[in-house]
């Protein structure tokens, strides 16, 4: 398989290559779009807009603060864990610009997945939302952590209303726990004390890493992806090319219900849309639907990104049939697959198709995507430009078309490697001539099959990976937790079909002793985030195991199957 295979199939407005070397890196990018866009809005977020020179200034005083006043230097590692919330974007180009390295952090993360990303990463500074102070305070005296600046939800708010949204989510909802970490600035005070001097320009190559995403690869060890700033503006102009197909330069809106954390959604509005000067709506918590709603209501929108169960939560919603989507022209979906009856469900709701994409933290992450107007439903579409994927059998053979095989890639959008994880690397491609390292085809781990029309279908899951609500979780790190409670003997954990969340944790259990459902539930939830936490426990007597001794998750998953066939 070739290139050409693809390019002669795309649609005849989309490109078949781009120059993955437009821009030298990502800084160079920022700087010339925001100003060209100095006056068109960025960000919209609880009511105020940041617009493209706001980002320029306010991400300037931020990088001046982390060289004059912290005295980081390019190549250091900074932590970001926060929510969809203005800060962000000034935050990570801040970073960027002062020649760091975002190492993008759940916000959602325990203690535990915390005080691992911080120390596998070697961050030396940590952005936290104050919300989520608490627990980074109970670890940074475990980690190499010797900066911390905290911001509250509202913090780039006008004065009034700056306070009086800080203040409800502080003293009314009570979403602010206490913490006491002495050294911690505030982020008012960061870009304040910033402002003072010019930040001394950072100029970065395009093999230089712009951003380590982690992500458990297929061993649930949580490994730092990195992405380089060729990478990042690779699958920009990749995505670039199927967004213009319907969006048009300068005068979109488009909603962001999905984590800025989460690669899909930070390539989608902090990269394209910036090439855009179009303006993302940034929904801080899409769980509160009632909520996402009313911003919805009142902030016309053009363009939606989003995934299975978001789509099928809104449209249940009446107050969401309701809206006026007359304006809305294109709506993409991946992190997890596109059920046909979400995709229906949301054309007889919107009156739109959903454009459905397929990628991986690995590939930055988009790989393929249903062009607009060229729409294959229950696909994952054809490859982006200059992207080629091919299929293989057990043994690394190409396999021909229409045969299921292990999807695997090629392109400028795929990652360097995983940070200082040299063999894990080796290990995500396929071995070249002799059996020897060579990194060209990315394994994805996925089973698919490659179309006559170009397009292409995943069957099956090769890794034991599960994804819920388009959250990957792996087995292993379950069952390392579960193996920990003094009562368990052995645990194995199985993703089973969930109508809710497309996939669910299960876990089997064989204890010493009397345990509960709600005895794991608990141990797990104070050390897992919540979507790890399994939804099903199942004890057992035994679990089924080669001959020697390794547990069988597929005939678990097999077993589950077979229940739900009856």
């Amino acid at each position: 398989m070739n290139e050409q295979f693809f390019q002669e199939r795309y649609p005849e407005n989309y490109p078949g290559t781009i120059d993955a070397d437009k821009y030298h890196s990502v800084i160079e990018l920022f700087d010339r779009f925001v100003k060209k866009f100095a006056t068109r809005p960025a960000f919209v977020c609880l009511g105020h807009t940041l617009s493209y020179n706001d980002l320029d200034v306010l991400s300037a005083h931020f990088a001046s603060y982390l060289q004059h006043n912290l005295g980081l230097q390019p190549g250091d590692r900074i932590a970001i864990q926060l929510p969809n919330i203005l800060q962000y974007p000034i935050v990570v180009f801040g970073a960027m610009r002062a020649g760091l390295i975002v190492v993008n952090t759940n916000p959602l993360y325990t203690e535990r997945e915390m005080e691992h990303q911080f120390n596998d990463s070697g961050a030396k500074a940590l952005v936290v939302l104050a919300n989520m102070a608490e627990k980074a305070e109970k670890v940074l005296d475990r980690t190499g952590i010797k900066h911390v600046v905290v911001t509250e939800v509202a913090d780039l708010h006008p004065g009034l209303k700056r306070l009086l949204i800080n203040g409800v989510v502080k003293y009314v909802k009570k979403q602010v726990p206490d913490y006491h970490i002495p050294t911690a600035v505030s982020l008012r005070q960061a870009l304040a004390k910033g402002s003072r001097r010019p930040f001394r320009p950072c100029p970065a190559s395009g093999n230089d890493v712009a951003v380590l995403q982690y992500t458990g690869g297929t061993t649930g060890i949580a490994k730092g992806a990195m992405l380089t700033h060729r990478n990042l503006i690779a699958n920009m102009l990749q995505c670039h090319g199927l967004f213009v197909m319907a969006l048009d330069e300068g005068v979109e809106t488009v909603v962001a219900p999905l984590p800025l954390y989460h690669i899909y959604a930070f390539t989608v509005h902090c990269m394209v849309l910036l090439e855009t000067g179009n303006c993302s709506l940034l929904i801080p918590n899409p769980r509160d639907i009632p909520g996402f709603i009313k911003t919805l209501q009142q902030n016309p929108f053009s363009a939606f990104v989003g995934l299975n169960t978001l789509f099928v939560a809104l449209c249940h919603q009446d107050s969401f049939r309701a809206l006026d989507f007359s304006s809305l022209k294109l709506t993409i979906s991946g992190g997890m697959a596109l059920t046909s009856a979400a995709a229906e469900r949301w054309k007889e709701v919107t009156g739109g198709d959903i454009a459905e994409g397929y990628g991986m933290t690995e590939t930055s992450p988009v790989v393929s995507f249903n062009p607009p107007g060229h729409i294959q439903l229950g696909s994952i579409g054809m490859p982006v430009s200059s992207t080629v994927c091919i299929t293989v059998d057990d043994e690394g053979n190409e396999l021909p078309l229409g045969e299921p095989g292990e999807l695997c890639v090629k392109g400028p959008q795929v990652m360097k490697g995983y940070w200082k994880r040299e063999a894990a690397t080796d290990e995500s491609f396929l071995p070249g001539a002799d059996g020897l390292p060579a990194r060209e085809w990315l394994r994805t781990g996925d089973i698919a099959v490659i179309q006559d029309d170009g397009y292409m279908r995943i069957v099956d899951r090769k890794k034991d990976m599960i994804i819920v609500s388009g959250f990957n979780v792996y087995p292993n790190e379950v069952e390392d937790v579960i193996a920990a409670h003094p009562e368990v003997m052995e645990v194995a954990a199985i993703g089973i079909p969930d109508l809710k969340s497309s996939e669910a944790v299960k876990v089997f259990i064989v204890a010493k002793s009397e345990l509960t459902d709600a005895d794991i539930r608990h141990w797990c939830k104070e050390r897992l985030t919540n979507y790890k936490v399994p939804k099903h426990v199942e004890f057992r007597t035994e679990l089924p195991k080669t001959n020697v001794g390794k547990i069988l998750r597929r005939e678990l998953r097999a077993e589950e199957l077979a229940k739900d066939s009856e």
